[in-house]
């Protein structure tokens, strides 16, 4: 009998510590997240689950916020959560989610494996070591796409390195198609599937052109919004691409519908190829990119790459030479780990349209880069 009642006494005390372990875990500092070796990435939610984590996603904005010295352009890191403030369309809200590089990344990898872009992949395949040390780093899973005329999962998601890279290091060119949008629009589609606490980024390598794409830029772009997706894209020479065509092959891409010009002209100057052509370095992309989301169109301009970065707070770089690849992606990879993340919900009354976001800190003499807004389509779209 008096076995007995020990070893139920025993039994209580072993759950009561079980229970209450959780709890003073709570308290930790939020941070990186190490991982053992070979370990797994989280399993794909169930439908149930995903539909519940679609509408967090539309209640929740995930807003990517770099602040850096324009002085100097390092970024600044000893910023507190009280030093932001985060509007939507102009009124304050609330952060319910603060973090700086410590959140583990979903990252889908794109990259151009036209025939277009063949010479250069010699420089993206030695890249590949940067991308899995810098950009992966050790809590982040990531995948590969590779796009030409049609779009190839080249490896589904994992968290071992080597398994990424040795997709990298085997890109074959392959057609002159360059379906660059059906590509994010895959990316971003695996991304949606992921769980909502890890961090969403859309890595583009390739030219900022497309070609037989069925699905549009603008539609992109805000399926990313309401998806918390962040797009960072290194646009490939496009001039080094052009000349190695033969004569006659290439023709400038519209930057509109046919026979329109979505971006405004100087006043009595009518809108001719050489007029586009001199305008388009000028555009307002924060003016475009929004008509893009409102409309769900294409704008098939050079600066189609950096239009999507802008759009949801990424960063663009260009390289003019093969070279430059390997350090347009540590430079992401850097700020990858070092940017901060806002979390609010907006009100649940909120009306369909454009909302602008803009985030401000208590620091003066500071550049403040985020994502611009989303688009919430009225019930009928």
């Amino acid at each position: 009998m008096r076995v007995s009642q020990f070893a139920r006494t025993g039994a209580l005390l072993f759950i009561s510590l079980f229970l209450l372990a959780p709890a003073r875990g709570q308290g930790a500092p939020p941070g990186p997240i190490h991982l053992a070796p070979g370990a797994h990435p989280e399993p794909t939610p169930s439908p149930e689950q995903r539909q519940h984590a679609i509408r967090a996603r539309v209640s929740e904005v995930s807003a990517p916020v770099v602040v850096r010295d324009p002085r100097t352009e390092e970024m600044i890191l000893d910023l507190a959560e009280k030093d932001f403030h985060v509007f939507d369309n102009g009124t304050e809200q609330k952060i319910n989610h603060f973090d700086l590089g410590g959140e583990p990344l979903s990252i889908v990898l794109v990259v151009e494996t036209s025939s277009h872009v063949e010479p250069m992949l010699p420089a993206i395949r030695k890249a590949g070591i940067v991308f899995t040390q810098t950009v992966m780093g050790k809590t982040a899973e990531a995948a590969v796409l590779g796009y030409d005329d049609k779009v190839d999962v080249l490896e589904p998601f994992t968290m071992e390195p080597d398994e990424i890279q040795n997709a990298i290091n085997h890109l074959q060119a392959g057609y002159s198609g360059m379906r660059l949008y059906d590509a994010m629009a895959r990316g971003i589609g695996m991304l949606e599937d992921r769980p909502s606490m890890r961090r969403r980024i859309l890595m583009v390598i390739g030219e900022a052109q497309d070609s037989g794409s069925e699905n549009k830029l603008g539609g992109v772009l805000r399926r990313a919004q309401l998806a918390n997706v962040t797009i960072y894209s290194i646009g490939l020479s496009t001039t080094a691409a052009d000349l190695r065509q033969p004569a006659g092959q290439y023709q400038p891409t519209e930057i509109g519908p046919p026979g329109t010009y979505p971006v405004p002209t100087p006043n009595g100057k009518p809108p001719t190829p050489e007029m586009e052509q001199a305008v388009q370095p000028n555009m307002d992309l924060g003016a475009l990119l929004i008509w893009l989301v409102k409309t769900g169109k294409n704008a098939l301009g050079q600066n189609s790459l950096e239009i999507a970065s802008k759009a949801t707070g990424g960063l663009h770089v260009n390289t003019l030479h093969d070279r430059n690849i390997q350090k347009a992606i540590d430079e992401i990879g850097g700020e990858l780990h070092a940017e901060y993340t806002i979390g609010y919900r907006p009100p649940g009354d909120e009306p369909s349209g454009y909302h602008d976001i803009k985030v401000t800190v208590d620091r003066r003499d500071v550049s403040v880069r985020t994502r611009p807004g989303y688009y919430i389509p009225p019930p009928e779209e």
